[in-house]
């Protein structure tokens, strides 16, 4: 007597499920975690930002306040950890504010640059013809522009501060932004899922903020972050150069320079000074190339 077999169809619902489909975030975020170096690079920004922003709750000394009781240019102790400056305040307590000002600067700076240049560039790339020639000649015009001589005007203008270094980095730091997410918006626009949009009588303004720009976030997270340090190694120039917060505030940039002036007394200030942009510039453009590596299709087989 023959076996019985169970029919194709009854065979099939036997069968395992396939695992459901990962979003791209998902497979970028786990490419970005398989390798040790991209997990030590996150782990350090995050230490930076912990180090700037919470480390001062955990200090006894403000920014600017003066020990009456401590030396000028007193070195590293038990009381001071990175000793003093010529006005005998916390080296360490002002290492922490100039971290909060120069990520602020890199954060903000980045998040209007984004705003401005995501909008831009996608309305650009979306219209086309004339109106996009004529919006990219703007960007070309406004790249011609010296940074050093638009900061030097404003402050002119408004007086020095984080103020005209906001709006500094915000004016340049949106071109490149939009110029990236143009190029990806004129790839995307003749795919069969905006021609369907169109089809099915979508109008401009949702089919540029609901389909092209959600598929535009990979390039634009990873000039963000790349944007970020830029910011901050601008900031700390200007603010080197004098250009920077005024007194007795202070960023990474004002406090290495006032550690160079001082650098034969005690070398603390500006070799900590040096040590946290560096890091925080290494940190910032490994996780940039990580996150591009990351969000890069080619380069990988999921």
């Amino acid at each position: 007597m023959s076996e019985v077999r169970p029919p194709a169809a009854h065979a099939e619902l036997d069968a395992p499920l396939s695992s459901p489909p990962r979003s791209p975030m998902k497979i970028a975020w786990r490419r970005l975690m398989s390798n040790v170096f991209n997990v030590a690079a996150l782990i350090t920004v995050i230490v930076i930002i912990l180090f700037s922003f919470a480390g001062p709750m955990f200090t006894p000394w403000d920014y600017d306040e003066e020990d009456d009781a401590a030396a000028t240019f007193e070195a590293p102790s038990a009381h001071h950890w990175l000793g003093t400056d010529g006005n005998r305040r916390d080296i360490l307590a002002r290492v922490m504010l100039g971290g909060r000002i120069s990520l602020l600067v890199g954060f903000i700076a980045s998040a209007i640059s984004v705003l401005i240049g995501i909008v831009y560039g996608a309305v650009s790339g979306f219209v086309g013809g004339w109106v996009d020639k004529a919006m990219m000649r703007f960007v070309d015009i406004l790249y011609s522009i010296p940074l050093m001589l638009f900061v030097i005007l404003l402050m002119v203008i408004i007086g020095p501060g984080l103020k005209s270094i906001f709006l500094a980095l915000a004016f340049f730091y949106w071109l490149t932004m939009a110029r990236i997410v143009r190029g990806q918006v004129l790839q995307l626009r003749q795919t069969e899922y905006i021609l369907a949009a169109r089809a099915l009588g979508a109008g401009p303004v949702r089919i540029i903020f609901w389909h092209l720009i959600p598929n535009t976030l990979g390039p634009v997270i990873v000039t963000l972050t790349l944007n970020i340090p830029q910011a901050i190694f601008t900031e700390a120039y200007l603010s080197y150069l004098g250009l920077g917060v005024p007194a007795p505030m202070a960023s990474w940039g004002t406090l290495a320079n006032d550690g160079l002036q001082s650098m034969g007394r005690n070398p603390t200030l500006l070799i900590a000074a040096s040590v946290a942009i560096s890091l925080t510039m290494l940190a910032f453009n490994y996780l940039g190339d990580a996150l591009r590596d990351a969000f890069d299709p080619r380069l990988h087989r999921d």
